[in-house]
C-alpha cells in the first residue's frame, strides 16, 4: 500500500453556526491540502467528530471528498466502535467504490482483554471488502493493542498497518521489528512522526496538517528521504503548538487555527465546546 505511505489527514468536519456540516469550508479545506501535496485524507475519523455525526452525514462527507478529490489522492474511511457487530453492519452497508482502506479504532468504554480485541478486528478483516488500519489509542480507549495482539493481527492478509497513537516507543519498535513484510507502521502522535519514521514508521495520520499541510508533509518527505537533521528543525517548529491542539480536546484546537487561517468556521457539537477565548489567545500568537 504505497500510496498509504507518507502524510494522512485527519479531516475535521466543518460545521456551520447552526452545526450542519459546512461543505463550502470542507472544499476549502481539501484544496488547502491537496495543493500542499499531502498524500491522503482520512474521512470520518475521530478527529472528524465521528461519534456526533449521523450515518447519513457521514455517508454524504465521505460522497463529497470522493467526487472533490477524484482520484488524486487514496481516501481512508474511518469505520469504528464499541459494537463489533455494529461495526460489520456499516461495513456491509458501506459503499467502498472510491475508499482505498478502512482506520478502525479500537473499541473505547468497554476495556476489553487482548484476545477480546483480536477477535474483534479479526471479525472486522473477514468482513470488510477492502483493506484495514488498525487504530490503536489507549489515552483515548482505555485499553491498549499490545505489540503481541498487532503482530498477531499483522498475519491476516487484510490488515495492512496500524495507526500507533500508544505513546510507547518501546511497543512500537516491536512492532518494527517483527511485523511481516509491507505491513505500515503509521505514527499517531504528531509529535513522535519524525523518531517514529526514523526507527521504520511508513508516515503519520496527522491532525496538525490540517491547518498546517505544506510544513507538515515537507517535515515528513524530509523523514522519509533520511534527512532527519532537517525534518528534526521543522518538528521542533510544532513543539509549543501542538499541545494547544489538545487543550481543550480535539479538535477543539485545529478547527479554532482553521478559523485564523480563513479555511472553516471553529463550531463544535457537543460535548465539546468551541476554544475558549484563552486558547484562542494563545494560538493567536503562537500564529
Amino acid at each position: 500500500m504505497k500510496s498509504l505511505r507518507g502524510t494522512g489527514v485527519a479531516l475535521i468536519t466543518p460545521f456551520t453556526q447552526d452545526l450542519a456540516v459546512d461543505y463550502e469550508s470542507l472544499r476549502k479545506l481539501l484544496h488547502f491540502n491537496l495543493e500542499a501535496g499531502v498524500n491522503y485524507l482520512v474521512v470520518n475519523g475521530t478527529t472528524a467528530e465521528s461519534p456526533t455525526l449521523t450515518d447519513t452525514e457521514k455517508i454524504d462527507i465521505l460522497t463529497f471528498v470522493k467526487e472533490f478529490t477524484a482520484g488524486k489522492v487514496p481516501v481512508v474511511f474511518g469505520i469504528g466502535g464499541n459494537s463489533t457487530q455494529q461495526v460489520l453492519e456499516i461495513i456491509k452497508q458501506t459503499d467502498f467504490t472510491g475508499v482505498a482502506a478502512i482506520l478502525s479504532v479500537s473499541p473505547y468504554y468497554n476495556k476489553p482483554s487482548q484476545q477480546g480485541l483480536y477477535q474483534h478486528y479479526l471479525e472486522i478483516a473477514n468482513a470488510c471488502p477492502v483493506p484495514v488500519i488498525l487504530y490503536n489509542v489507549p489515552g483515548r480507549t482505555a485499553s491498549n493493542l499490545t505489540a503481541e495482539t498487532t503482530l498477531k493481527l499483522a498475519k491476516h492478509p487484510n490488515i495492512i498497518g496500524t495507526k500507533e497513537a500508544s505513546g510507547n516507543l518501546e511497543q512500537c519498535l516491536q512492532i518494527v521489528k517483527y511485523k511481516p513484510a509491507g505491513f505500515m507502521l503509521i505514527s499517531g502522535d504528531d509529535m513522535l512522526t519524525v523518531p517514529l519514521i526514523s526507527v521504520g514508521a511508513e508516515g503519520v495520520i496527522s491532525v496538525l496538517a490540517n491547518a498546517f499541510p505544506e510544513k507538515y508533509c515537507q517535515m515528513v518527505q524530509l523523514a522519509l528521504d533520511n534527512n532527519f537533521q532537517e525534518a528534526t528543525k521543522i518538528l521542533l517548529d510544532f513543539v509549543d503548538i501542538n499541545p494547544l491542539m489538545y487543550e481543550e480536546s480535539n479538535p477543539v484546537g485545529v478547527k479554532a487555527v482553521l478559523e485564523m487561517l480563513g479555511i472553516a468556521r471553529p463550531f463544535v457539537r457537543l460535548p465539546l465546546m468551541e476554544a475558549s477565548m484563552a486558547l484562542k489567545t494563545k494560538l493567536q500568537k503562537l500564529l
